[in-house]
């Protein structure tokens, strides 16, 4: 059977919960007309590049889905009927990746660099206010200390 990569964004005020409940009802279509879908990733709320339906953000999801023609077309069908999938596009690809999608990976890679950084901050004493620490500026001179500065030109 042909493979398919298939990423759907539906509408941003709808919940988590409900997207799984959507993307269960296209496996049930996918699995009534003799596919299966290999792989399902939810990247999340993502905002969007323009607006789409006056919608400027959308839950993004990755479906790896192994089908006949058939089945895709039917599954898209229903997508266009739906108020709640704002796009969709369904790729053939010639074979389906099993690892993390780029999607994921950057996701992986951004929560890892957070918590370095946050343990970094933590290590070097800087504090969880705003600013940091306004005691630790060095060799700076207090406002009284200043010198005098000649703007005017005049000696």
């Amino acid at each position: 059977m042909p493979l398919y990569e298939h990423v759907l964004l539906a509408r941003q005020d709808v919940t988590s919960q409900q997207v799984e409940t959507m993307i269960d009802t296209y496996k049930g279509v996918i699995e009534q007309n003799g596919g299966r879908l290999e792989k399902i990733e939810m990247w999340g709320v993502k905002s969007l590049a323009y607006r789409i339906k006056k919608n400027r953000k959308a839950h993004f999801a990755l479906l790896n889905i192994d089908a006949p023609p058939a089945a895709i077309a039917e599954m898209e069908r229903q997508m266009q009927i739906s108020e709640d999938i704002l796009r969709f596009m369904t790729i053939r690809v010639e074979e389906l990746e099993q690892e993390p999608s780029a999607m994921m990976q950057k996701r992986d890679r951004d929560d890892r660099r957070d918590r370095e950084r946050g343990r970094r901050r933590d290590d070097e004493g800087f504090g969880g206010g705003f600013g940091g620490d306004r005691g630790d500026r060095g060799d700076r001179p207090e406002r009284g200390e200043r010198p005098e500065r000649n703007f005017g030109g005049e000696n």
